[in-house]
């Protein structure tokens, strides 16, 4: 689930949907099928789902439809007790991960939106402080879930465009989840193997 950055709008803010933009919904789309079958998505300064790619959707069983009705929040879908948290395996390491990145963007934009936003996902249940053991201790803190296909972990990576011509662009980010184990690279290997198959 993942953003480490916010920007000040500096000029006119435009759907990424604007026929304007035509050229850079395609290169987000590209960059969103390169990853899979991993998933990926795109996200604004807000952590508003802007776009996905299929790798995503096993990561959402068992949420509540009504947190994936537009526009959807994606740590607002990770962190509530309708949404993800039931199946983060390491709920406490997220949140504890979450907040202090959400805290950075927040002191770098002193952004409304987001301070609302911290202050909701802070009255959410859970702790930062569980004792999930941390292979990557140090380095990173994975995405351990429970799906339909088993417990997944994930690396989270997030990709900036590095020359946006547009403040969209600008305020977009790609985050993609790597498999951080051989069972979450083979689970997603066959998922993808399953969907080409049925698809011919």
């Amino acid at each position: 689930l993942l953003l480490a950055a916010g920007f000040a709008p500096a000029s006119p803010h435009r759907p990424l949907d604007d026929p304007a933009l035509a050229a850079a919904r395609r290169a987000v789309d590209l960059v969103l099928a390169a990853h899979e079958p991993f998933p990926a998505i795109a996200i604004d300064r807000h952590w508003q789902l802007v776009a996905a790619n299929a790798g995503f959707t096993p990561l959402l069983a068992g949420v509540d439809p009504a947190l994936l009705r537009p526009p959807v929040n994606v740590l607002r879908l990770s962190l509530h007790p309708d949404g993800a948290a039931p199946n983060i395996v390491n709920l406490g390491q997220w949140r504890a991960h979450i907040f202090p990145r959400l805290e950075e963007q927040i002191r770098a934009t002193g952004d409304r939106v987001l301070i609302r936003l911290l202050d909701e996902l802070r009255g959410y249940p859970g702790r930062e402080d569980d004792e999930a053991d941390n292979p990557y201790a140090g380095i990173a803190v994975p995405l351990i879930l429970r799906t339909p296909m088993g417990e997944l972990s994930f690396i989270s990576t997030t990709t900036m465009f590095g020359t946006p011509v547009d403040i969209t662009l600008a305020e977009l980010a790609v985050e993609s989840f790597l498999p951080a184990d051989p069972q979450t690279l083979a689970a997603l290997r066959e998922m993808q193997a399953a969907a080409s198959a049925t698809a011919h």
